[in-house]
């Protein structure tokens, strides 16, 4: 099996690509997509809005903390 990325936008119900592959194709030939979507910034930020959601006054200022102190940030991992 031969696999190539390839960009293309969805319109009208279809996917037009980007740019011609670069494997040979025959008209009619079979192929399986993967379809993985780009995250828009209005989603991103979204998500990070809702980054404190569920936590108390003192969780925020100590996730805070550990933030400012980047060497701490994720742990002792060594």
């Amino acid at each position: 099996m031969t696999t190539e990325p390839l960009e293309a936008i969805f319109e009208h119900g279809s996917f037009r690509l980007v740019r011609p592959p670069n494997i040979p194709l025959r008209e009619g030939q079979r192929v399986r997509l993967v379809v993985e979507t780009e995250e828009s910034p209005d989603t991103i930020l979204a998500l990070a809005a809702n980054v404190y959601a569920g936590l108390s006054p003192q969780d925020i200022t100590e996730v805070e903390q550990i933030a400012l102190q980047r060497q701490n940030f994720f742990g002792d991992q060594g």
